[in-house]
């Protein structure tokens, strides 16, 4: 590991200005980073310490919840108000990782997750273009199992992590962010970025901005929610493909209709498409599995992740399920 100098600040501007530094790192429960430093994939100059930060509460407000980058993933999980009103959300947090990660792990954390790439976490394999920008992508030659199908490009096919933002995709979730510029609102669905000829870039966070909070609007589907995730077992493991589905039903008709998966696409994965073709039409699985191919629709494929086509279109029609049942 890599030495490098560490600081604590107690204010907002303090904060900002030293994670502008060049080749500086936030850090709060640190369960991500800390493996980065090991694997000696992250090296920073600089660890800009956020656990003194004010932004530890789950606040109702007028029009939703606010909840601080700084709650914890169990906390945020279990809050009476959350899962009462954002059951996909609490699902989509107790579906990831271990009790114990969860514990530290914080929202802003997760929402800043880096991918698990094999290829990425590898400091021997020279091809990553997320680690050496221009170098290829050992994974589109490579094993690739684990990999996205939706909004890869030539050079990287990277899958995004979180549970936690699959959820907060379907929910129209907006981020808070706080730098020298500035405050700033950005809906969750733009946050993260297409790897396109940038892979190195993996969100709209522009030097020493920092997540302050993120804000759930009250809506009327949130409540009947739902998350379905696969994997190849059954805690302690990545997405294979994953669900957050929501409906509001007018009768036994869709009146309107969230959908988003996770595991197979480069970022949280907000299905519009089918969102639009639910509209109208009766909640029945049949519904369901029409929009679900229309989700798929645009999968790029390689000779080791081709099941995921199938598999997520299942995933997809079981989360609906779930949340028509919830209605």
């Amino acid at each position: 590991m890599k030495d490098f100098d560490y600081t604590r600040p107690v204010t907002l501007e303090e904060a900002a200005r030293s994670g502008a530094r060049n080749n500086a790192r936030f850090i709060a429960g640190g369960t991500l980073l800390v493996d980065l430093l090991r694997l000696d994939v992250e090296r920073p100059e600089l660890l800009v310490d956020l656990n003194g930060m004010p932004w530890t509460l789950i606040e109702q407000e007028p029009d939703g919840v606010r909840i601080g980058a700084l709650v914890r993933n169990t906390e945020l999980a279990t809050h009476p108000l959350i899962v009462a009103k954002f059951p996909v959300l609490a699902e989509a947090l107790l579906s990831g990782a271990s009790p114990q990660v969860r514990n530290m792990a914080t929202v802003g954390g997760n929402l800043l997750q880096r991918t698990r790439c094999s290829y990425f976490r590898d400091v021997l394999v020279k091809t990553c273009n997320k680690r050496s920008p221009g170098s290829g992508c050992a994974a589109l030659e490579g094993y690739s199992r684990m990999h996205a199908i939706l909004g890869g490009s030539a050079g990287c096919i990277a899958s995004h992590p979180s549970d936690m933002c699959v959820a907060l995709a379907a929910l129209d979730a907006r981020v808070s962010v706080q730098g020298k510029l500035g405050p700033r609102d950005v809906p969750l669905t733009d946050f993260h970025v297409l790897p396109g000829d940038h892979p190195e870039l993996e969100n709209v966070l522009s030097p020493g901005e920092i997540v302050t909070h993120i804000r759930l609007p009250d809506s009327p589907f949130a409540k009947n929610s739902a998350y379905v995730k696969v994997r190849d077992r059954a805690a302690f493991a990545f997405a294979l493909a994953s669900a957050a589905a929501a409906l509001e039903l007018e009768g036994t008709a869709i009146r309107s209709a969230r959908v988003a998966l996770g595991g197979v696409g480069t970022k949280p994965w907000r299905c519009r498409e089918t969102e639009a073709n639910l509209v109208g039409r009766p909640a029945t699985r049949e519904s369901f599995e029409v929009a679900a191919r229309l989700a798929l629709s645009g999968a790029k494929t390689t000779p080791h992740n081709d099941f995921k086509v199938k598999l997520a279109e299942r995933v997809i029609v079981r989360a609906l399920e779930s949340a028509g049942s919830k209605a």
